[in-house]
C-alpha cells in the first residue's frame, strides 16, 4: 500500500529505478537539483530542467504542463550526489498564476517503472510562494529514500537556487523561464476549464469588446485554463491502463450528455459499447463534439504515454537481467548464460507485445468513434473533404472553435485527431515557409513558400466561413506581390476588405490604421466608453496576413507587428504571418518575442507541437483542399454574397 507522506516525513524506496508523477490544476515547470549531503549543488550543470532536461540518471519534462512524468535511475546518479530536489515552479511571462495560493495544491507521487504507487504527497499551505521543493531523494546509509519536503519560494526559482547555493542563480531562472516561454509557444493550448457536471447553468458572459471579443479577465478570481478532463481527487485523471480492457468511455466528464444523443445499439457481451457522435458534456451538438474530440485526443495521448512507459520498463528489466547475467563470468559464455539470456529477452518480448496489444485495442475504439464523429463535425469543425461544406449556409452565430489541422502520433498512423482552436483566436498564427524540421520533409525552398501561402489563404477562408457576415474581415500585405498566385482564390471572390497592401507605402498604411484601431479600442474598454467609438469604425475582427516577411518591413514596421501580435489578439485583431525565422535572423533576438507569440503552424507534416499533458511531439498536418475540388471557391463565393448582402 502506498505510503502517503506529509511534510517532513520519510520513506525507504525499494528500487532504484522510479518515476514522480506531478498532478497539478496549471502548468507548472518541473525539474530537478543534484545536491551532496547538505543539499549544495555545485553548479548550473546539476540542474535539469526544460532547456536542459537530461542529467546523469535522471530527465525531466521539457514543457511546462498540468501533469508531469520525471524518471529516476539513483544507481546511475554521479558518486558524489546524496541528494536530489524535486522542484515545481509557476511559469513566468505567460500570463497565468504567480503564486501557488491561487491554483489547486500540487500532487506528487514516487511510482515503479510499473506504475506501482510508492508514496504520494499533497503539497499544502503554500501562499505567495512560486516555486517549491517537493521531495528530496536521498542517501541514508547505503540505501536511499524520500522526504515530504514543501518548502515554498516566494522569490521564484532564483531564489530557490541561491538558497541551494547555486551561483548566478537569477542567471539560470531567467534562462528557465526562456526556455519554458519558447516550449509553451509550441504547444497545443488544452481547453479551457467546463462548469461541473451538475451544473446546467449558463454564465452570463462579460461584455464584449468590439469585434465580439470578450475583456480578458486577470487576477485570482479569473477562470483559469485547464483540462476540462481532469478528474476530481489528488491524481487528477487516470490514464488508460497500460494492459489489458479498452478505454473507459465512462471517465469524468465524457459521460452521456444531456439529452443523450440516439441510443447506440447495445454491444455483445465483454464488447465495449458502440461509439456515438456527440458522446460528452454540452448544452449543444456542437459542443458536446468539441469536447468529445478534446477527450479523443486527451485519450490517445495518454494511451500512448502508458504504452511507452511499459515498453521502457521492458528495456530497463531486460538491461537488469542482462547485467545480472554477464557479471557472473561462469555465465557469459556456454549453455546457462545463453538460456537465461534467451529467457530475459522472451520476458522483453511478452511485456512489450501485452503493452502493444493494450494499445491496439484502445487505438482500435478510438478509430471506431473517429469513425462517426467526423461525419458529423460542422464546418468549422470539418475536413474540407467533407460533404457538410456542400451544403454550407454562411452562420449567424460565430463558432466556439475552428480546426486547424490534424494531429497524430508515430505509434497511430491511421488515427487523425482534429486540432480544434478556440475562437476568437487568442495568439495569432505562423505559417512557417522555412526549412521543415522533418527529414522526410524533402520540399525545394520555392514549393515550401508557395504551400506556405495556399495553407495561409486556406485558413483564412475558413475563418471567413465560419463567422457571420460583417463580423470578420481579412486584409493582406504583400510588399513584393510574390503571393499572388495563392492569394488569387479571395482576391476573385471579393472577400478581402481590400486589395493586398504592396510596397513600403501600403506595407505602412495597413500597419498604423490597425495600430491606431488596438489603441482605440483599448482607450475605450479601459475608459468603460466602447460606445463612445467613432460612428464609421468597423467592429469586425480584423486577421492580417503578412506574407514574405522581413522583406520590405523597417524597424518601425516590426515593432507595429510586434505590437498587434501582443496586444491584437484581445481587442479583436488577429495576424497571421507567412515567414521563414532565419531570414530574419538581422534583426537578432529582437523578433525572438514575436515568434514566441504566434502559434506555429507548418505547410507540410511536421512533428513540432506538443500536447498539455504528457508532452508528446504531435504530427501536425495542414488543412488539405482534395486535389481538383471546388469547394474552397464555391463557400468563398457564398461567403462574399452574404458580405453584399449585409451591406446593403
Amino acid at each position: 500500500m502506498a505510503a502517503e507522506l506529509v511534510r517532513g516525513q520519510n520513506h525507504p524506496l525499494p528500487q532504484s529505478r522510479l518515476e514522480v508523477r506531478v498532478s497539478a490544476g496549471r502548468p507548472v515547470v518541473a525539474g530537478a537539483t543534484l545536491g551532496d549531503a547538505q543539499g549544495k549543488v555545485s553548479g548550473s550543470e546539476w540542474v535539469a530542467h526544460p532547456g536542459a532536461p537530461t542529467l546523469p540518471g535522471l530527465e525531466v519534462s521539457r514543457q511546462a504542463a498540468a501533469e508531469h512524468r520525471l524518471a529516476f535511475d539513483l544507481d546511475a546518479l554521479p558518486s558524489g550526489v546524496q541528494r536530489v530536489s524535486v522542484l515545481l515552479a509557476l511559469p513566468t511571462g505567460i500570463g497565468g498564476p504567480v503564486r501557488f495560493g491561487v491554483v489547486a495544491a500540487p500532487w506528487i507521487a514516487v511510482t515503479g517503472l510499473d506504475g506501482q504507487e510508492i508514496a504520494h504527497y499533497t503539497i499544502t499551505g503554500l501562499d505567495s510562494e512560486s516555486a517549491v521543493i517537493a521531495l528530496e531523494l536521498y542517501r541514508r546509509q547505503g540505501a536511499w529514500k524520500v522526504r515530504a519536503v514543501g518548502q515554498g519560494y516566494a522569490g521564484g526559482l532564483a531564489d530557490l537556487f541561491q538558497d541551494q547555493g547555486l551561483p548566478e542563480a537569477r542567471r539560470l531562472a531567467d534562462g528557465i523561464n526562456e526556455a519554458v516561454a519558447r516550449g509553451l509557444a509550441r504547444s497545443v493550448a488544452p481547453p479551457p476549464p467546463r462548469l461541473p457536471e451538475g451544473d446546467r447553468t449558463r454564465q452570463t458572459p462579460a461584455p464584449a469588446a468590439p469585434g465580439g471579443v470578450t475583456p480578458r479577465q486577470d487576477g485570482p478570481g479569473a477562470p483559469q485554463q485547464g483540462s476540462p478532463y481532469d478528474a476530481p481527487g489528488p491524481t487528477g485523471s487516470a490514464a488508460p491502463p497500460a494492459s489489458g480492457g479498452a478505454i473507459d468511455y465512462t471517465h469524468p466528464r465524457r459521460g452521456t450528455p444531456e439529452p443523450p444523443p440516439p441510443a447506440a445499439p447495445a454491444a455483445p457481451p465483454g464488447q465495449p459499447a458502440q461509439p456515438v457522435a456527440g458522446d460528452a458534456t454540452g448544452w449543444s451538438m456542437d459542443e458536446r463534439l468539441y469536447n468529445q474530440v478534446w477527450g479523443m485526443f486527451e485519450d490517445l495521448a495518454r494511451t500512448t504515454a502508458a504504452y511507452r512507459s511499459a515498453v521502457d520498463f521492458a528495456e530497463a528489466r531486460l538491461e537488469q537481467e542482462l547485467d545480472k547475467v554477464l557479471s557472473d563470468p561462469r555465465n557469459r559464455v556456454g549453455g546457462p548464460g545463453d538460456a537465461a539470456r534467451e529467457a530475459a529477452e522472451t520476458k522483453h518480448t511478452d511485456l512489450v507485445d501485452q503493452a502493444r496489444a493494450a494499445l491496439d485495442r484502445d487505438l482500435t475504439q478510438l478509430l471506431a468513434e473517429s469513425d462517426v464523429v467526423e461525419p458529423a463535425l460542422p464546418p468549422a469543425f470539418a475536413r474540407w473533404d467533407n460533404p457538410v461544406w456542400h451544403g454550407y449556409r454562411v452562420p449567424m452565430e460565430i463558432p466556439m472553435a475552428v480546426r486547424l489541422g490534424d494531429l497524430r502520433l508515430p505509434e497511430s498512423e491511421n488515427l487523425r485527431i482534429p486540432m480544434l482552436v478556440r475562437l476568437p483566436l487568442e495568439r495569432g498564427l505562423w505559417i512557417d515557409s522555412g526549412r521543415p524540421g522533418s527529414p522526410d520533409a524533402l520540399v525545394e525552398p520555392d514549393e515550401l513558400r508557395r504551400l506556405a501561402m495556399e495553407t495561409a489563404v486556406t485558413h483564412a477562408a475558413r475563418l471567413l466561413a465560419v463567422y457571420p457576415p460583417g463580423e470578420f474581415a481579412v486584409q493582406v500585405i504583400d510588399p513584393a506581390g510574390a503571393g499572388a498566385a495563392a492569394l488569387a482564390p479571395l482576391v476573385r471572390s471579393g472577400v478581402l476588405a481590400a486589395p493586398p497592401a504592396a510596397g513600403a507605402a501600403g506595407t505602412a498604411e495597413v500597419l498604423a490604421a490597425l495600430t491606431r484601431r488596438v489603441d482605440l479600442v483599448q482607450m475605450a474598454l479601459r475608459g468603460g466608453a466602447s460606445d463612445a467609438l467613432p460612428p464609421d469604425f468597423d467592429t469586425a475582427a480584423q486577421l492580417l496576413i503578412v506574407h514574405d516577411f522581413p522583406h520590405g518591413f523597417d524597424d518601425r514596421a516590426v515593432n507595429q507587428l510586434r505590437y498587434l501580435a501582443d496586444e491584437g489578439p484581445a481587442v479583436g485583431v488577429h495576424l497571421m504571418m507567412v515567414a521563414d525565422r532565419e531570414d530574419a535572423t538581422a534583426y537578432g533576438p529582437l523578433l525572438d518575442p514575436l515568434w514566441r507569440r504566434l502559434l506555429r503552424l507548418t505547410p507540410t507534416p511536421d512533428d513540432h507541437l506538443a500536447d498539455p499533458w504528457v508532452g508528446h511531439a504531435w504530427t501536425y498536418e495542414p488543412p488539405r483542399v482534395p486535389e481538383g475540388s471546388q469547394v474552397l471557391s464555391q463557400v468563398l463565393t457564398r461567403v462574399a454574397e452574404a458580405r453584399r448582402a449585409w451591406n446593403r
